[in-house]
């Protein structure tokens, strides 16, 4: 019986899609952005000699260029375009959430509604660029520093790579903000989530080389599939996870009539933080092994190389620190998204209260007493889904794409969008009542 109900769901939703055309255009959009973004992950910088860069490349792959590489969709292995990719915007947008916590003109501005948060994307276009410059400058340095790297080094060379990063970073920025307007939504998202995708195949047929060489066992690539399947289920069960408190709404009179009182939830997310820890704390780790990368020539100290050789990829330190700062990047983000304040004084502002709970004050600390103890959950879900592949990879040389932060990566973003869909065939079903009802109300007149 259960079997034949979510059949004719599944029927209904297909045919619902079939008469969505508005949802199939913005599909056709997002498909066609995504398409320019891949294609441009292709035009390589002027002025790059390609075959000295793959080498110089290959030996910091392991490195902080390798996660960036990632999420640029191969663009920085490549030195494309569009090797800076959306992480400038991503960091600026960080960093503005964090400053709207910190600076009281910026809180009020977040407070103004739409227009405040107009004002507050403008502000972080403005750090896209600052940012996107910086780095694209300390590219174009780099490349120069790199042997042959750079057909004619010079004034010339780093203006024109620092205009093209940075216009590389502006476009993509537009990408996914039309991609959010008139596609299905998530446009920074699904250009990040097309990029890791697209390295996929490489990685897996990889891994199945590794197999035909002999450098992997049979058995060993199986427990890898089966690794990965339960990652992808733990992801899935963990971020659809809420806890709900329960919300009461007083009797209400209006006029002569009295009306029952209402009851909701209040959703608490047990991983409120999404895929940031992990990016953060995966950057700031690789970073030591990148610097020691391109300071080969230089000699270092005795207890630089052993602290950087300790941090090195798949170490035990390594990984210790890298559990730690998810951790703490998890509580850390927690708390500039979600205030417990400001939701106390919304839900006192409508009557609604938590049972047990006095309006205001009482109820923002019990509010940050749930929301500390789900986060302590979903930070140990980030360290086991990021950790239990960390040590597969170290142990036996998976690529890279195969880890956990890109794993959770994918499935967050493809949950997100099957939502989104979800919501345009829901809001498509429901203007197509709306018209049967007009119709039937104006037959009805005659």
């Amino acid at each position: 019986m259960a079997s034949a109900a979510e059949q004719l769901a599944s029927n209904l939703n297909f045919a619902a899609f079939a008469k969505a055309e508005d949802l199939k255009k913005r599909i056709w959009f997002t498909i066609g952005a995504l398409l320019v973004y891949r294609l441009g992950t292709y035009i390589p910088l002027p002025g790059i000699n390609p075959d000295a860069f793959a080498q110089a490349f290959s030996s910091q792959s392991k490195g902080v260029l390798g996660m960036f590489n990632m999420f640029a969709g191969g663009a920085v292995q490549r030195m494309a375009i569009f090797a800076l990719g959306i992480m400038p915007y991503i960091s600026a947008s960080i960093i503005m959430q964090l400053m709207t916590s910190v600076i009281p003109s910026l809180e009020t501005l977040k407070k103004e509604g739409e227009q405040g948060r107009k004002i507050i994307n403008q502000y972080t276009r403005y750090g896209t660029v600052l940012l996107a410059l910086i780095q694209a400058y300390g590219i174009s340095i780099g490349l120069e520093g790199g042997n042959g790297i750079v057909n004619d080094p010079g004034m010339f060379f780093r203006i024109s790579t620092v205009v093209t990063l940075v216009g590389g970073t502006m476009f993509l920025m537009w990408l996914g903000e039309q991609i959010t307007a008139r596609g299905i939504g998530n446009g920074i998202s699904l250009i990040i989530f097309s990029g890791i995708v697209a390295g996929l195949p490489r990685a897996i047929s990889g891994t199945l080389e590794l197999g035909r060489t002999g450098a992997l066992s049979t058995g060993l690539i199986l427990a890898i599939i089966v690794l990965a399947i339960v990652v992808i289920a733990l992801i899935v069960f963990f971020e659809r996870a809420q806890r709900r408190l329960l919300i009461q709404y007083p009797k209400r009179q209006v006029g002569n009539r009295m009306f029952q009182g209402d009851t909701s939830h209040l959703p608490l997310k047990l991983n409120t933080s999404g895929v940031i820890p992990p990016i953060f704390a995966s950057s700031l780790l690789l970073l030591p092994a990148t610097v020691a990368g391109f300071s080969q020539a230089t000699n270092l100290p005795a207890w630089a190389s052993t602290i950087l050789a300790s941090l090195g990829h798949g170490q035990p330190l390594y990984m210790i620190f890298y559990a730690g700062m998810i951790v703490f990047f998890a509580f850390f983000y927690t708390a500039i998204v979600f205030n417990p304040k400001d939701t106390a004084d919304q839900l006192k502002k409508h009557s609604g209260f938590i049972p047990g709970y006095r309006p205001g004050e009482r109820t923002a600390e019990y509010i940050d007493y749930v929301l500390t103890r789900i986060t302590v959950i979903g930070a140990i879900y980030l360290v086991l889904v990021c950790l239990l592949p960390e040590f597969l990879i170290s142990a036996t040389g998976v690529p890279f794409y195969l880890g956990g932060t890109s794993l959770l990566i994918v499935v967050s973003v493809t949950l997100d969008t099957v939502a989104q869909i979800q919501g345009h065939l829901i809001a498509h079903q429901y203007e197509g009542l709306i018209k049967k009802s007009k119709l039937r109300g104006g037959k009805r007149s005659r």
